[in-house]
């Protein structure tokens, strides 16, 4: 093998790799010669088939698998024997593997620098430390007594006030109503009913189907209009004085176009009692698929109905001929109400006025309700509310009051902590603050973590494997692009141009990898090591999370030992830290709690 350093400058290194086509064919024949020994073959006793009939078979998956492994055998050589540690897989690129002739590839790797390891006894740090106080043990307590209390029921007929509990019956509705114009069936033929054209235009059906829009007609519209005409959506419909009405409709071209200076527009008009027009609202229709609405109120007095149409403008007279896909329009009553939604009903239910967990205006609006008395609210889902076909949409409650309690909190005493399952009051203070003074000891902790790590980046100037840092700072790159997408980005980061942005995060990229190469030679230099109990244990813990499902964890576990792996990091960078923080100065500094997760001073 012969073996020629192409390039040697920082931490890259470029080899080209030649390894004799005679020592290709030897490997080849010894792989041949012992597949020979155990293969099957119709007409051959076993043993028996002629060499060149194996040759013939599998020579060619046999040579094949012979250059991979002389790739990465000559490669483990080339970095064994010059004492390279590469950062990362060496990059091997295939020259020349003709048949016959030497084997001729390029390996290009990236080596782990030389990192100096600072003096651990030099470094000087504070550690912020805090004590659980009288008064964090008792607000944690009246927060206890406040999740534990218990409903009163108020005897006297009053209305209800803020931080009561109502027991109501509920049903909700979203507003707006059924579609009040006849279903498109997508199946049918012809002109649904009231379909058609008017004032100088034809209209025909061209078709009908579906889509994820619903049902859909193609309209094949023809004829001369003077100014305008209409196309109608459907017959003249019922409507109520006083109520309003919104029609929304989406449609686009299929063939042809509207000429130059042509517009249409949606169009809601109200009919007399004798049929004649009595008022209309009309919106600029797009015809490109996007969806319009328009709304009308109904005036007082006789009244036909309503009818929706397509109303077509042109300067002065025209001829049009085009195919139009009309998606089924609605029209519903804006004070209507559709059937109760799923979810949307319930019996004996809780509600503390003023509370959370409701929508938002649910709970405030029972508030000065009474027993036996039943009312309306009126409600908007949030937008980003889980079920999607209810976000967004304006609804509405009648809630009936059965019942009127008060929260009364519980006495603290040796009963309260007994309810818990603690023997006494005393018990019950000692463990919270054994878990709060675990909680602070995290965060004093965390916070001299930072202050170390921050003093080792300072010390650190090594030079890094680029290959390593644009993988990070790939990964680091697209959680900020999705933050971009959903406005999610830090305040200091929104006035940043991209390119700004991306200096920043390649720096942070370069400083991850620089102190985890710096850790993790610590930790090879001082033999310090994840012991199998210690994963064990993590697992166990990580296990604990899912209850129900620890076994199923413990199992996934064993079926993949990279998951395994990756709780292996997280161990081994807390034993080198605490290697570093015993050889450090570390001095203590009592502080208050709010304090001890504050970022540390620059």
């Amino acid at each position: 093998m012969q073996v020629t350093e192409l390039a040697a400058e920082g931490l890259k290194r470029a080899f080209t790799v030649v390894v004799p086509a005679a020592d290709i064919a030897a490997a080849r024949d010894r792989r041949l010669a012992s597949l020979a020994k155990d293969i099957r073959l119709p007409g051959f006793r076993p043993g028996k088939v002629p060499m060149g009939v194996v040759k013939q078979r599998y020579g060619s998956a046999v040579t094949g698998e012979v250059l991979e492994e002389q790739v990465q055998s000559a490669t483990r050589s080339v970095v064994d024997e010059r004492g390279l540690r590469p950062a990362m897989q060496p990059k091997v690129e295939l020259v020349n593997f003709a048949e016959g002739a030497d084997l001729e590839f390029k390996i290009e790797l990236e080596q782990l620098p030389e990192i100096p390891l600072p003096d651990f006894s030099a470094i000087e740090l504070e550690k912020p430390v805090a004590k659980v106080g009288d008064e964090e043990v008792t607000k944690a307590l009246e927060g206890i007594a406040a999740r534990n209390r218990e409903l009163e029921d108020v005897t006297e007929a009053r209305p209800a006030a803020k931080g009561d509990v109502v027991v109501t019956d509920f049903v909700g509705r979203l507003k707006g109503g059924p579609n009040l114009l006849p279903a498109l069936d997508a199946k049918g033929e012809g002109l649904p009913e009231g379909w058609g054209g008017a004032s100088g235009l034809e209209v025909a059906a061209a078709g009908r189907g579906s889509d994820a829009k619903g049902a859909w007609i193609d309209l094949r519209v023809t004829g001369q209009i003077k100014g305008n005409g209409a196309i109608s959506l459907g017959p003249v419909l019922p409507a109520k004085a006083g109520e309003s009405y919104t029609l929304t409709a989406s449609a686009s071209l299929q063939e042809g176009s509207l000429p130059q200076g042509a517009s249409a527009k949606l169009d809601l008009s109200e009919r007399g009692a004798k049929g004649a027009h009595r008022h209309s609202n009309q919106a600029d229709m797009p015809l490109d698929g996007s969806a319009v609405s328009v709304s009308l109120a109904i005036e007082a007095g006789e009244t036909e109905g309503l009818r929706p149409f397509l109303r077509l403008n042109a300067a002065g007279e025209t001829s049009l001929a085009f195919t139009l896909r009309l998606h089924a329009p609605v029209l519903n009553s804006a004070d209507g109400l559709s059937e109760p939604f799923p979810g949307g009903t319930g019996s004996d239910m809780n509600v503390e006025i003023g509370g959370s967990g409701f929508i938002p205006g649910f709970a405030e609006g029972l508030e000065g309700i009474q027993v036996g008395e039943t009312r309306h609210v009126d409600v908007t889902f949030p937008a980003e509310y889980g079920a999607a076909e209810l976000a967004g949409k304006p609804a509405r409650f009648e809630l009936t009051a059965k019942g009127l309690k008060k929260p009364v909190n519980a006495t603290l005493d040796d009963d309260f902590a007994k309810k818990l399952g603690l023997e006494s009051l005393d018990e019950l203070k000692k463990r919270i603050t054994e878990t709060l003074q675990g909680e602070y000891d995290q965060l004093s902790r965390l916070n001299v973590k930072r202050k170390l790590l921050d003093a080792l980046s300072a010390q650190a100037s090594f030079e890094v494997p680029q290959g390593m840092v644009d993988m990070e700072f790939a990964q680091i790159w697209q959680r900020v692009e999705a933050d971009m997408k959903a406005g999610r980005l830090d305040e200091e980061d929104k006035g940043k141009d991209e390119e700004a942005l991306k200096a920043d995060y390649r720096a942070i990229a370069e400083r991850r990898i620089r102190l985890g190469l710096l850790l993790s030679e610590i930790g090879r230099t001082n033999n310090i090591q994840v012991g199998n109990e210690e994963l064990s244990r993590a697992m166990r813990t990580e296990a604990q999370r899912y209850p129900g499902q620890e076994r199923q964890v413990m199992e996934f576990f064993q079926k993949n030992p990279q998951a395994i792996e990756n709780l292996r990091a997280p161990l081994f960078e807390e034993k080198v830290v605490d290697f570093m923080l015993e050889l450090a100065k570390v001095t203590e500094k009592e502080v208050p709690a709010a304090e001890l997760s504050a970022e540390p001073a620059a």
